[in-house]
């Protein structure tokens, strides 16, 4: 017998319980807030989860060439002024150690330095093998690369010196 104020919902397969007709509304009002909350908050994690990629600031260990020790500046007037943007090095076919430096002016007027290389072996110990000063003439804000070659195919670690034109 149906009352026109009470439905019958299915709560087990086994029991059948009697609610108010009013109840009703209220039950299913109850439900879709339920799943409103957890959408919103599935959204909101799934945002905190987002991956920025090469987007975002990323904390990594940040070096320069300078700080390696294979550029040194022997006059610390020049650091504001050069900058060593890259470095290659290869062995040539006869076992010679080869570097490249590309050195920047930093300045908005032309400068002169004088730059070298000194190979040293695998531990790091020199190999008596020092090239001699060059002369690099670096027009204002650009790039000049700079080639050495090792006397012997026992260098295969390297420093190159910059310092003042004396």
């Amino acid at each position: 017998m149906h009352h026109p104020f009470f439905a019958v919902l299915p709560v087990d397969v086994s029991i059948n319980k009697v609610v108010s007709a009013s109840a009703v509304p209220r039950l299913m009002n109850h439900h879709r807030n339920f799943l409103f909350c957890l959408t919103l908050a599935a959204a909101f994690l799934s945002g905190c989860a987002t991956d920025r990629g090469n987007d975002g600031q990323v904390e990594t260990t940040k070096y320069t060439i300078e700080s390696t020790g294979m550029f040194v500046f022997l006059n610390q007037s020049w650091q504001a002024s050069v900058k060593c943007t890259g470095l290659q090095e290869r062995i040539l076919p006869d076992g010679r150690l080869e570097v490249v430096a590309n050195v920047r002016n930093l300045e908005t007027r032309n400068i002169e330095v004088q730059v070298n290389c000194v190979f040293k072996d695998e531990q790091g110990l020199s190999t008596e093998n020092e090239t001699p000063s060059t002369k690099l003439t670096i027009p204002a804000g650009t790039t000049q690369a700079v080639q050495f070659s090792s006397a012997n195919n026992q260098a295969r670690k390297y420093t190159i010196h910059v310092r003042d034109i004396r």
